[in-house]
């Protein structure tokens, strides 16, 4: 099974990096500037350098009228101009580090899960995909919860 890996779209972050301290506040966003650790991007789905500008905002990543509505914190760098795109192939954020994949159904019900601790990502997508039940994956930060990435099923049409 072919899957793809998109980056959020950066042109509803940009006004962002502009926005006053209140309406940063109002937006449930703040300013930040990478330090020691991972600060992972949205965007570009790469962790940020340190000393790179960030934005922490909320962020509706499953915007779904189920109980499986999900929303969290996310970086965005100010730099990440492009949204990344990967096909059959998990970006740099999705690497290293323990992943939660949360299987969702065609109408947003939860449907699996799976846990990726030994960077298995790519492997445990396909194998999770074998089930035509799934729509689509989203993967969370197994530690922290945020929101990663979402893996969508793929065609690939010639």
């Amino acid at each position: 099974m072919t899957f793809r890996i998109r980056g959020l779209d950066p042109d509803q972050f940009a006004p962002l990096f502009d926005a006053s301290e209140d309406t940063l506040k109002r937006r449930r966003a703040r300013r930040e500037v990478a330090g020691e650790g991972r600060f992972p991007c949205r965007v570009s789905l790469e962790d940020a350098a340190e000393g790179e500008e960030l934005l922490l905002t909320h962020y509706t990543n499953h915007a779904v009228e189920t109980p499986y509505r999900s929303a969290f914190a996310v970086y965005v760098r100010k730099d990440a101009h492009e949204a990344a795109d990967y096909v059959d192939a998990v970006p740099p954020i999705l690497r290293a580090r323990p992943i939660a994949l949360r299987c969702y159904d065609a109408q947003g019900n939860l449907h699996r899960a799976g846990l990726s601790l030994s960077d298995d990502v790519e492997t445990l997508v396909q194998a999770l995909l074998d089930d035509p039940k799934i729509a689509y994956i989203d993967a969370h930060n197994a530690m922290h919860g945020c929101f990663a990435a979402r893996i969508e099923r793929y065609e690939v049409t010639v």
